[in-house]
């Protein structure tokens, strides 16, 4: 089984960092960056289109 992972990039600091898609919640819920604390939708932290679409996959 491969290992799926996504991609997030934070709108305020613009730290990246990589994540698996379980460990986030859903692309409408709220999520907070561990780097500065800013929170909005899950979908606006995810890098590309494709990391949204793996997010959602796993929804």
């Amino acid at each position: 089984m491969v290992e799926a992972f996504v991609r997030l990039l934070c709108p305020e600091c613009g730290k990246d960092w990589e994540t698996n898609p379980t460990d986030l919640p859903a692309h409408r819920d709220n999520y907070s960056c561990q780097g500065c604390g800013a929170t909005r939708r899950t979908a606006e932290f995810m890098r590309t289109e494709r990391d949204l679409q793996t997010l959602k996959q796993f929804e």
